[in-house]
C-alpha cells in the first residue's frame, strides 16, 4: 500500500485544481499502460484516494469510468480489480489495430513527424540494453500510440490509449516477456525504417505481418 501512494503522489500534479473523475480515470489509464498495476490486481480506494489526495467518491466514477473501458472489474462485495483480457478481446484488438495503424502508415507520413516514433524506438533499445523487459513493453506502447497518431485524429488518439492499455494488461500473460519483447524491438527499427524512406506499401505490409506475430504469439498464450 505504500509503495502506491508514494508512486501515485507523483501524479497529483497532473490533476490540477480541479480534480475531476475523468483526469484521475487518465492518471490509471496510464499507469495501466506503463505496467504498474497487473491483471487480477485489487486496487486499494483507501491506497490510490491518499496518493492521488482525491475522494473516495471522485475515485469511484473513475473506476466506473475504466470499467466501461473493459480495464477494470467490479465485484460485488470483493472490490475492485484489473481485468484480465480473454483470448477473444485479443483478437479483436488485433482487429482493430490493423484498421487504425495501417491506415496510419498508409498515408506517407512526412520524415519530420515520425519524431515521436523516433524516440519509442530509442527508449525501447536503451532498456533492451538494461534488460528492462517492462521499460521495452512501455516504449513499445508509445510506439504504436504515436503511430495511429499519424492519423491526425483525436478520437482515434482517445481509442488507442484505451486499446493500448488493454493490450498491457495482456502482456502479462507472456511468461517470458524477454521473448516476447525482444524481436519487437528491431522490429519497430525496420518498421520505422520504412516509412522514413517512404515505402508506404512496404510499410503497411510489414505492419500487417508485424501484428499476425503478436497476435499469434499472445494467443498462444492463452493455450491451456
Amino acid at each position: 500500500m505504500d509503495d502506491v501512494v508514494a508512486d501515485l503522489a507523483q501524479d497529483r500534479s497532473r490533476l490540477g485544481r480541479t480534480s475531476t473523475a475523468e483526469r484521475v480515470a487518465d492518471i490509471l489509464r496510464d499507469r495501466i499502460s506503463e505496467g504498474f498495476f497487473r491483471p487480477g490486481q485489487r486496487l486499494s480506494e483507501e491506497s490510490i484516494s491518499e496518493g492521488l489526495g482525491v475522494s473516495r467518491n471522485t475515485l469511484r466514477e473513475a473506476f466506473r469510468l475504466l470499467g466501461h473501458e473493459r480495464l477494470l472489474d467490479h465485484q460485488l462485495n470483493r472490490g475492485v480489480f484489473v481485468r484480465l483480457p480473454s483470448a477473444e478481446d485479443v483478437a479483436d484488438l488485433y482487429r482493430v489495430r490493423r484498421v487504425l495503424e495501417g491506415a496510419a502508415v498508409r498515408r506517407s507520413p512526412a520524415p519530420e513527424t515520425l519524431a515521436a516514433i523516433k524516440e519509442a524506438v530509442l527508449d525501447a533499445e536503451r532498456a533492451a540494453a538494461r534488460d528492462d523487459w517492462q521499460g521495452v513493453g512501455t516504449a513499445n506502447i508509445r510506439f504504436h500510440q504515436a503511430l495511429a497518431a499519424l492519423n491526425g485524429s483525436p478520437r482515434i488518439d482517445e481509442a488507442m490509449r484505451q486499446l493500448l492499455a488493454e493490450l498491457r494488461l495482456v502482456f502479462h500473460v507472456m511468461e517470458n516477456p524477454r521473448a516476447f519483447h525482444q524481436p519487437f524491438v528491431d522490429r519497430n527499427r525496420v518498421l520505422l525504417g520504412l516509412m522514413e524512406s517512404g515505402q508506404a506499401e512496404k510499410a503497411a505490409a510489414y505492419l500487417d505481418d508485424y501484428l499476425d506475430h503478436a497476435e499469434r504469439l499472445l494467443i498462444e498464450a492463452y493455450a491451456p
